[in-house]
């Protein structure tokens, strides 16, 4: 598979699981991956949320993991970008911004 550059976008409270595999999973496989959070720089942290079912009809939520973002949101140029990745979860602050972004 040929090397490409991804913008991995995401935000505080994305899903943990569905933040943290896939980023390292991209670049497990080769590609470059850029993550960026609106309103934030490279260096600095989103946190990330845990759901799990413990018995009752819905999931609980709970504090992840810090995830370090290594690109700024601002310096992003999305036209160099071959693909788009959108964490999961809550991330309420994600999807506003990316209907900004894209128009």
């Amino acid at each position: 598979m040929a090397q490409k550059k991804i913008l991995f976008l995401t935000g505080d409270y994305a899903e943990d699981y569905e933040t943290m595999v896939p980023f390292q999973m991209l670049q497990m496989v080769g590609h470059v991956v850029h993550a960026v959070c609106p309103g934030k720089a490279a260096g600095e942290k989103v946190i990330t949320a845990i759901h799990d079912f413990e018995g009752e009809q819905t999931y609980s939520e709970k504090r992840g993991h810090y995830f370090v973002l290594n690109t700024s949101f601002s310096d992003v140029q999305f036209s160099e970008y071959d693909a788009l990745v959108l964490t999961g979860g809550r991330a309420p602050n994600t999807s506003a911004s990316i209907t900004r972004c894209w128009r």
